[in-house]
């Protein structure tokens, strides 16, 4: 039992909100049942759970705990105990994800004051200034804020402390590059807009960007121009959270000297274009592919980030499940047939059919790879790159491969039923044909590939097995705390949940950047064609039957896979129900 279901047992009995018989006997209960004592109370009807959040709340008062413990103690969501409160402290709760917060008002104001108070403006009219508090009973924090606006009355907004801290993070790393931003425009009044090329301050700029971004593990970094501003945004493992905003004057010299970078024609503002740079940033050398298109108010300039180190990477450490891992292993060992890697844009396929190749490769064995773009160059690898305006498609592409006499084929992605059936005739011809599609799941690839237009019987034929995958965020170490599952959770998950089992929360700290997330973990699922499950393939059977006879032969789907991961404490419920559907 937790102390702090005991403190709240006796607030309740000293308060005379429960008598002491009850509280014995809640008591048993919590040290039975394994349950916090909010559950307890619950499940014994002797509160409604409005009743119970409003006790909560004056048990919060008194200052018994923090409000980002209240999912640790109680296990309820933090956003619903704090709409609740902004009601009770006649406040407007605001989820600071989802408004524009006004950010040339924040950067006028004392940055050490706001970090001491913990306290956020996040807008202002003619009369109030509007400020998210960590503690919004914090008096003192209140009254230190107030003094910074001697003109208007200040008005207590309620917010996730987590978010709050984010904020302010950001406005700190804004604060930091000041005196560049000064550099800039100064710039930009002189002769420098003239030539961009001998603006140095927007290059620093632009190394700042990057070396944020890569310390902060991004995959790609979008500079994108709005109404207001203009913000730098970066894909930490799968999600986008915005680094830095810069006012919108910052925005045409930085969109220059990128197209400058990637060698692309800076006046031409009305058409995609695609282009490379290559920079060494922390002693390591990166390569970054850039595309631009237009929009509303200007161009969204999207980086994406190629660490030539990471490529190196073996199919043991990509995090498979041992089972998964061991069935694709052998099926990588067939000697001819397609294996498929299915998922969504971002879930890792490519990585896995490197680290694929990369196992297999050999003096003695002749590998052909098929790509738009090549992102990484392998040795011993034969690799083709697409190019459309010459007419190379993967289709031409693959037809002159066959003439190469290659044992092995990579196809990085079938777009078209004529790249699809050169891959299957190559498979039947003697080849091991690995490729990508995009699918949900491993069993809807089966029927994806037959309404592209293959014959049932060439497919059963040359089809070895289909992997699925979707990349999870893993919980950070160093700030992740554990949970109690609600009851309904709990019923929905209870088959799949292994015999000893822990979940935990997210929660933030330095190290993670307040998301609670570092790094990610592939969740996957494989269908091994056995000969029965072929044979159901030749015949047309549905959807549904062929996942029935993979079941009885031991397949386990992702989403399974997914919630293995999280009572383990890799990850967080939350994660796997975003990534992988039930």
């Amino acid at each position: 039992m937790n102390d702090m279901s005991l403190t709240l047992l006796s607030y309740l009995t000293d308060n005379r909100i429960l008598d002491l018989n009850t509280a014995d006997i809640v008591k048993n209960d919590i040290e039975i049942k394994n349950k916090n004592v909010f559950e307890i109370l619950l499940d014994r009807h002797l509160f409604a759970r409005e009743d119970l959040l409003i006790v909560l709340i004056e048990f919060y008062k008194k200052g018994h705990f923090q409000l980002e413990d209240i999912n640790k103690y109680f296990a309820i969501e933090i956003e619903d105990f704090l709409k609740i409160l902004a009601k009770n402290l006649n406040a407007v709760y605001i989820d600071l994800d989802s408004i524009d917060i006004n950010h040339k008002m924040v950067t006028k104001l004392p940055f050490n004051q706001l970090k001491k108070f913990h306290a956020l403006p996040v807008k202002e009219d003619e009369i109030n200034v509007y400020v998210a508090f960590r503690d919004p009973l914090d008096l003192n924090a209140q009254e230190g804020i107030q003094r910074i606006f001697p003109r208007k009355l200040v008005k207590t907004v309620i917010s996730e402390p987590s978010l709050i801290e984010k904020y302010l993070n950001k406005i700190e790393l804004g604060d930091s590059i000041k005196e560049l931003i000064a550099e800039i425009r100064k710039e930009i009044t002189s002769s420098a807009l003239e030539n961009p090329q001998e603006s140095s301050g927007i290059l620093k700029l632009i190394e700042v960007i990057l070396k944020t971004s890569i310390l902060a593990r991004a995959s790609d970094v979008h500079v994108e121009a709005t109404v207001n501003n203009c913000v730098v945004r970066s894909r930490i493992d799968g999600i986008l959270t915005e680094t830095f905003i810069f006012e919108k004057d910052i925005y045409p010299p930085l969109a220059s000297r990128l197209k400058l970078l990637s060698n692309m024609d800076i006046a031409e503002k009305r058409k995609p274009q695609d282009g490379r740079f290559s920079a060494t940033i922390l002693g390591k050398e990166f390569d970054f592919r850039i595309s631009t298109l237009p929009i509303l108010n200007g161009e969204s300039i999207v980086m994406r980030i190629l660490d030539k180190s990471k490529v190196m990477i073996k199919l043991e450490g990509l995090g498979m499940h041992p089972n998964n891992f061991a069935k694709f292993n052998s099926s990588m060992k067939a000697p001819y047939g397609v294996i498929f890697v299915t998922g969504p844009t971002g879930s890792g396929k490519t990585t896995t059919l490197y680290a694929a190749l990369n196992a297999i490769k050999s003096v003695q064995t002749k590998i052909i790879t098929v790509e738009d773009p090549v992102e990484y160059q392998l040795n011993l690898i034969q690799q083709v790159q697409v190019n459309e305006k010459a007419k190379l498609t993967f289709a031409a592409a693959l037809r002159s491969i066959l003439r190469q006499d290659p044992d092995i084929i990579m196809i990085g992605e079938v777009r078209d039923q004529e790249t699809l059936r050169i891959a299957v005739q190559a498979a039947l011809t003697g080849h091991l044909v690995f490729s990508t599609l995009h699918t949900n799941d491993s069993i809807s690839a089966v029927t994806r590939v037959m309404d592209m237009g293959i014959e049932p019987y060439l497919l059963s034929g040359s089809l070895v097995a289909i992997e699925a995958q979707r990349l999870v965020r893993k919980l950070c170490p160093h700030c992740k705390s554990k949970i109690a599952l609600p009851k309904t959770a709990h019923k929905d998950i209870d088959a799949l949940l292994p015999d000893s089992y822990q979940f935990y929360k997210h929660n933030g700290c330095e190290k993670c950047s307040q998301t609670g997330y570092i790094g990610r973990e592939m969740l996957s699922e494989i269908l091994v064609v056995s000969e029965k499950i072929s044979s159901m393939i030749a015949q047309g059977e549905s959807k549904e039957n062929i996942k029935q006879q993979a079941l009885v032969e031991g397949f386990v789907d992702m989403y399974k896979d997914g919630i293995v991961r999280a009572a383990q404490g890799i990850t967080t419920l939350d994660e796997v129900a975003r990534v992988a559907k039930a």
